[in-house]
């Protein structure tokens, strides 16, 4: 060999070696995600590294999702960029493994912006499943327990009052009044203090929260997401980062504000000899438990339990609620139904309250079928992630991979709900209660059952299950029987409407529609407004926030 010739092979050699893995590493990582791939159960087929992210509608992919359960059943598999995301569109495959199996399919997938760059994952909701995690959640059940939830229900009876009387004098604002009787609930429930406007800063400083994170969660908005090396980056050289930070310690510092502001409340009781005076709420159950043992959780961490209540059960209440009231308007039937039985058990010398719920079947049915008909996380709410490998009729399903439930095509699975956007609360009768009230027996029998208690899926699934599911379901309740019982909840004449109009996003709710608000006679208002004071009288206990 020449030195011409020595000399360009070790100029190029260098150039060759570069070139070759180039070639080699893309190669060997394209073979293993085949690998894995063949393993899944099938779906939509993907490119390489970038995954099925352009096959995936921007606007409502459940819809999409649904159709694709169709073409490659129950369980299907999408991928993001190069990590696999199994979608669920059967209810009994969501239990068998998110329920049956939540040892392993009870994490989230990692979520470095909205979890870990925000607030250090102090929120449960972006919590990995761990020590840490399961810490918070038995500080929820505790306070959402059964006999707690029996002292939070005189409140949301007064609040349900309330809503009630509102409607006499704004029945065109029924949303915005929704979205108060929802948030003054969780408000007393949390914190021990009512909401009485909107306007009040904390609900400002709420809803700005939650839309923060939003927009944290838009898929593709942060490269971080892609690379999480970038979130190690120092703030100086990423401006983005101290953006997301700034939010989050904004976040943090108000709800350590608010448990702060209960401590105060119960220091100054306390040192009156009337702890009594301070009402009974979430938060100060939680630091009268603080006092006897100590929490494995900072005073951050902490402050996060009683603040995860908002986001879980104001917003997504009063969306439910707007279903109801789109579901009644478009099924005038059910309304006549509804206010039936409420005549038969109540009559017209008092308002429904929870005692009366083992004897108004139809309206507990109505609440399930609402959750049913149209749910508000109708991806299931944040995605699950498995914690180990596993294996299901033969698919391999490997560690670390993201799990969805579609509630969009598991609630109207017609395997399930016969003509399931047809709003029929009979389904959730049982078939003594159908004859009861003269409903043909025979009706839905032969669909499958869904194996949930609660015959839906709709506050998620296992360990994940909406804590504050219960509460919600109470507030649905108990605003339901009392609106029906006083109002009639009509169409307006020549007015179209769209059963299918709903926002995008995460959780969703209906347009905005209008709809005739009706009080049914003068007797019921009457009551409506003496209802009013007793409500107020037990409610004043509840100091409230300040606009």
């Amino acid at each position: 060999m020449s030195t011409n010739g020595v000399s360009m092979y070790f100029t190029l050699h260098p150039i060759l070696l570069l070139a070759t893995a180039l070639i080699i590493v893309p190669a060997v990582i394209l073979a293993q995600d085949i690998i894995t791939w063949l393993r899944l159960p099938p779906g939509p087929t993907p490119l390489p590294f970038i995954g099925n992210k352009l096959d995936i509608p921007k606007t409502k992919p459940w819809i999409q999702f649904q159709k694709w359960a169709d073409k490659y059943g129950p369980i299907f598999t999408l991928w993001i960029g190069r990590k696999p995301t199994l979608v669920i569109s059967d209810p009994h495959v969501a239990v068998d493994l998110m329920e049956k199996r939540s040892n392993k399919y009870s994490s989230r997938p990692r979520m470095v912006v909205m979890g870990e760059v925000y607030n250090g994952n102090s929120s449960i909701l972006t919590q990995p499943y761990g020590k840490a995690w399961s810490a918070r959640r038995k500080l929820l059940h505790q306070a959402l327990n059964p006999k707690a939830l029996r002292l939070y229900k005189p409140t949301q009876e007064a609040e349900a009052s309330r809503l009630c009387y509102a409607l006499l004098e704004n029945p065109q604002g029924w949303e915005k009044e929704l979205e108060r009787f929802t948030s003054s609930v969780v408000f007393c429930v949390a914190y021990g203090h009512r909401i009485d406007s909107l306007n009040a800063k904390v609900i400002h400083d709420r809803f700005r929260f939650m839309h923060n994170m939003a927009n944290l969660n838009v898929p593709g908005k942060y490269l971080a997401e892609t690379f999480p090396m970038l979130a190690k980056v120092p703030t100086v050289l990423a401006p983005w980062k101290r953006e997301v930070q700034a939010m989050g310690n904004e976040e943090g510092e108000a709800n350590v504000a608010l448990v702060e502001m209960v401590k105060e409340e119960l220091a100054a009781s306390k040192a009156q000899g009337q702890t009594e005076a301070v009402p009974d709420s979430l938060c100060k159950l939680l630091l009268e438990l603080k006092e006897k043992e100590p929490l494995p959780l900072s005073e951050k961490h902490f402050s996060y339990v009683p603040a995860s209540l908002f986001g879980a059960g104001s917003d997504t209440t009063a969306s439910t609620l707007c279903s109801a009231f789109l579901a009644l308007v478009t099924h005038p039937n059910v309304l006549k139904i509804a206010q039936a039985e409420l005549d038969s058990v109540i009559g017209q010398e008092r308002t429904p309250i929870f005692a009366d719920e083992p004897n108004l079947p139809y309206i507990r049915a109505l609440c399930k079928e609402t959750l049913r008909w149209r749910p508000v996380a109708v991806l299931g709410g944040t995605p699950h992630a498995t914690t180990e490998s596993d294996v299901y009729n033969a698919y391999q399903i490997p560690a670390e991979t993201t799990v969805l439930g579609n509630n969009w095509a598991i609630n109207l699975n017609e395997d399930y709900y016969p003509d399931p956007h047809h709003f029929d609360p009979v389904r959730f009768l049982t078939t003594s209660e159908r004859e009861s009230m003269g409903f043909e027996t025979q009706l839905y029998e032969g669909s499958k059952i869904h194996p949930a208690k609660a015959g839906h899926s709709s506050f998620g699934w296992g360990r994940r299950i909406c804590p504050g599911a219960d509460l919600a379901s109470n507030s649905l309740f108990i605003a339901l029987a009392k609106l029906i019982w006083a109002y009639d909840i009509l169409p307006i004449e020549g007015r179209e409407y769209d059963i299918f109009a709903y926002t995008d996003g995460f959780n969703v709710r209906p347009q905005k529609f209008e709809c005739l608000i009706r009080v049914r006679s003068e007797g019921r208002r009457k009551l409506l407004e003496l209802q009013q004071g007793q409500a107020m009288e037990w409610l004043k206990r509840f100091l409230p926030f300040e606009e």
